[in-house]
């Protein structure tokens, strides 16, 4: 485990302690860690974000985004995975931002996940032209622009196999949003059984890899959890394997919430990977009630990034396990509620610690 600095002070911003923790961490030649949630709007449905996250009420002025960039310094956009993103909304997130915050954007769903973008319009067909993809990069440019720009997720469905077909599709999808860190996920073993091929075509593209944490399955592919190029893109869903294909509530799906144990493996994996790459994120998609920024906050402490000593007393009250990860200079209730070894990651397979904690579905 690597020991960088001391925790921040009191009433220490948390994204600024993380923007000096990266430039002291590159100084010794690690990596950068970005940490954080994927999406940070859930304003409805069984899993909302409101009175746990976000204040409930809201004052007057509220701003979900300026309020989750105080805690963190990425999120992942999903909702460009629905409609693809509007430049002037993009130049918003960049005004309500710090200026070393990073949004790590999901592509649109015609270009990943057809039969989906099919029933979403009615269309007969998915057709791909390169006027969707010049459509796209202009939402990201105002992103990139701006300096905040991560990494383009790619993700793609289990029923997605590693067919010749496919293979060629993804050679024309990575050509044709050359330019970006293009990070993959797959979801089906046929990709993992001819490792080798895949790894080939991502580095002749530049392409990450996706590490996925989800619950494994007989079709599940198979990871070591290790980089295959200069950054690292890892993403953990839960392990609600009994509702994974069959759920009443699509939140169902994320509804999980990492033990201080599970989120310990995954630092120790971090901590080894920013030894070999430049760039690392890490987003929980554990999204409903909070649980992904409840765990996202552990494992910045696990990471030995900074956790402000202001969080919601809300968020707190729902999940007292994050008292543990206080600075122990801040009694939480004090609080005003608005306040609201790389030896072995080397080789081809898990770290130990993680081997032995690693999850079976």
């Amino acid at each position: 485990m690597l020991s960088l600095m001391a925790r921040p002070s009191k009433n220490h911003g948390c994204t600024g302690y993380d923007a000096k923790m990266r430039k002291t961490a590159n100084s010794r030649g690690l990596g950068a860690v970005y940490v954080g949630t994927s999406g940070w709007s859930y304003p409805t449905g069984p899993g909302t974000w409101n009175g746990i996250v976000y204040p409930k009420p809201r004052p007057k002025g509220f701003d979900e985004l300026e309020h989750y960039a105080r805690f963190f310094d990425t999120t992942e956009i999903n909702n460009t995975f629905y409609r693809p993103p509007d430049p002037k909304i993009a130049e918003t997130w960049v005004r309500r931002t710090p200026p070393h915050f990073v949004f790590s954007v999901k592509l649109h769903q015609r270009f990943t996940h057809p039969a989906m973008h099919k029933k979403a319009t009615g269309d007969r067909e998915v057709r791909r032209s390169q006027a969707d993809v010049d459509e796209f990069r202009r939402g990201l440019d105002p992103l990139a622009t701006a300096g905040k720009l991560g990494a383009l997720l790619v993700q793609f469905p289990a029923s997605f196999t590693a067919s010749a077909e496919n293979q060629d599709y993804l050679t024309w999808l990575f050509a044709a949003f050359k330019g970006y860190e293009l990070a993959l996920e797959l979801r089906h073993r046929t990709w993992s059984d001819d490792a080798e091929s895949l790894l080939q075509l991502l580095r002749e593209h530049h392409a990450a890899w996706v590490q996925i944490d989800e619950p494994r399955f007989r079709t599940s592919i198979r990871q070591d959890y290790l980089p295959n190029v200069s950054f690292y893109y890892l993403r953990l869903h839960g392990r609600r394997a009994d509702k994974w294909w069959h759920h009443g509530h699509r939140d169902e799906r994320y509804d999980y919430l990492y033990t201080a144990e599970e989120l310990r493996s995954f630092a120790e994996i971090l901590s080894a990977i920013r030894r070999l790459t430049k760039k690392s994120y890490a987003y929980m998609n554990n999204h409903p009630a909070g649980q992904s920024a409840a765990n996202a906050l552990q494992l910045k402490h696990g990471m030995k990034q900074g956790v402000p000593d202001d969080l919601p007393l809300a968020l707190l009250a729902r999940y007292p396990e994050l008292a543990a990860i206080l600075p122990a200079a801040a009694p939480a209730a004090d609080k005003e509620p608005l306040r609201v070894s790389p030896r072995r990651a080397r080789r081809r397979g898990r770290p130990a610690s993680f081997r032995a904690s690693a999850h079976r579905a």
